[in-house]
């Protein structure tokens, strides 16, 4: 139910899952093995795949910490979106690499939760995009030391008020990774 004319399709969003970004991540094995179901079932039904990869002082292009984790593997068809900043759309060619796709759907999936999975869910409903959060594909570090609750409890909280967000037009919520359908029959 997008606000975007003629954007009928819907793609998988996997933000940031980066080796520096994945190290000390909250549930790393699980939410990795939820990240690769979800890719191969997007393949399986012809979803478009868009990779976002941040970068920043402590992520510095073509590092180590840089690269995705090894579990996932982009396929050269699969668009690549470079950030610096938290929202993905932000001073990137994230919405004309949708609109180029007539995509208006956006499943999203990744880390951190509580920084750019948070940020993009926001900057997508915004700009008038749907925006499903799959509720166990989504991560963050223990930032407890800094007064952050728990990751569990922010991952929690994301999950509880994304899958309440209203706004007229648009849909948002929240999905396991076993009940992704991406709105379309299987081809396989």
């Amino acid at each position: 139910m997008t606000t975007l004319p003629d954007r009928p399709n819907t793609a998988l969003l996997v933000v940031d899952v980066q080796n520096g970004v994945m190290k000390e991540a909250h549930d790393r094995a699980a939410v990795l093995a939820n990240l690769v179901a979800l890719v191969e079932k997007a393949r399986a039904r012809e979803v478009p795949i868009v990779w976002v990869q941040h970068t920043s002082d402590e992520l510095p292009r073509g590092s180590e910490v840089w690269e995705y984790v090894p579990e996932l593997v982009r396929r050269e068809s699969e668009p690549l979106v470079h950030k610096e900043y938290g929202d993905s759309f932000e001073d990137t060619d994230l919405e004309s690499v949708l609109a180029a796709r007539g995509i208006g759907r956006l499943v999203v999936a990744g880390a951190q939760t509580d920084a750019c999975i948070r940020s993009t869910l926001h900057g997508a409903f915004a700009r008038g995009y749907d925006a499903t959060l799959v509720a166990d594909a989504h991560t963050t570090e223990d930032l407890s030391a800094y007064g952050a609750p728990s990751p569990g409890a922010v991952i929690a909280h994301t999950n509880l008020y994304w899958e309440y967000q209203t706004a007229p037009g648009r849909t948002a919520g929240t999905v396991k990774t076993a009940d992704v359908d991406f709105g379309v029959a299987a081809s396989v």
